[in-house]
């Protein structure tokens, strides 16, 4: 397991908007996906830059992902997820585990070009958002997608999510080796080392699953149970899945 768990919230002096007289909005489920290469000396990662008109973490650099569509679990996988991830996503969730992983998956196309699939005889009938896939004819992989860590947007933001972060190996998950096209949502997409990685514009909750990915790939061998970073009644909390 790893070390010490750190903090991961920011702080109102960080830069945040922070919406007051109003109640707090309830999070959103959402999943993000961390592509790992290790075709270099150093392990790179895929991050893009978030436009600067978002009202959620304007001009920050993160990893692709976004929001559970309802009708995300519903679509056709080549392969599910590992029974051990599985298990780790319905801890204290009421989320579908397939719909979350199919979430990230799904958004690292729209937001990269990247597909992480396998070819496959797709029917013509497909569930809303995508349509792509259906007619690449190419089924989502989700076996190699690793859970590791939960994280809730602090309460009176003008965008709230309860997101699930998953990591797979580029060389394993991608169907093929095309380049990252930046799109609307993000932008300057690059694969860099965790070192570099550290140096971009990063909300505190991205560097912070950076940290772990590093503890990952340095202690291979460990039990790494996700963390689950949370706000309660009295303050943030921080512990493991």
């Amino acid at each position: 397991m790893s070390g010490m768990l750190r903090s991961a919230f920011d702080k109102e002096e960080d830069g945040d908007v922070i919406i007051r007289g109003k109640p707090s909005l309830r999070p959103r489920d959402a999943a993000t996906l961390i592509l790992v290469r290790r075709d270099q000396a150093q392990p790179r990662v895929l991050m893009g830059k978030r436009a600067g008109t978002n009202a959620f973490m304007p001009d920050k650099y993160v990893f692709p992902g976004g929001r559970v569509d309802p009708h995300d679990g519903k679509a056709i996988a080549w392969q599910e997820l590992r029974a051990d991830v599985e298990a780790k996503l319905r801890l204290q969730s009421r989320r579908l585990p397939r719909s979350m992983a199919l979430t990230a998956i799904r958004e690292l196309f729209e937001e990269t070009g990247l597909i992480m699939g396998r070819s496959a005889e797709m029917p013509d009938m497909c569930p809303v958002g995508w349509d792509d896939f259906h007619r690449m004819d190419i089924a989502p992989d989700l076996a190699p997608l690793t859970f590791i860590g939960r994280a809730v947007t602090p309460p009176y933001r003008p965008r709230r999510f309860d997101a699930r972060f998953f990591m797979a190996e580029a060389e394993e998950a991608l169907i093929d080796e095309r380049p990252p096209v930046d799109g609307a949502e993000l932008s300057d997409l690059q694969w860099v080392t965790l070192a570099d990685a550290m140096k971009l514009d990063l909300p505190s909750v991205t560097r912070f699953m950076l940290e772990e990915i590093g503890e990952r790939l340095a202690k291979p061998d460990e039990d790494h149970r996700p963390p689950y970073l949370r706000w309660t009644r009295s303050g943030h909390q921080t512990d493991r899945l």
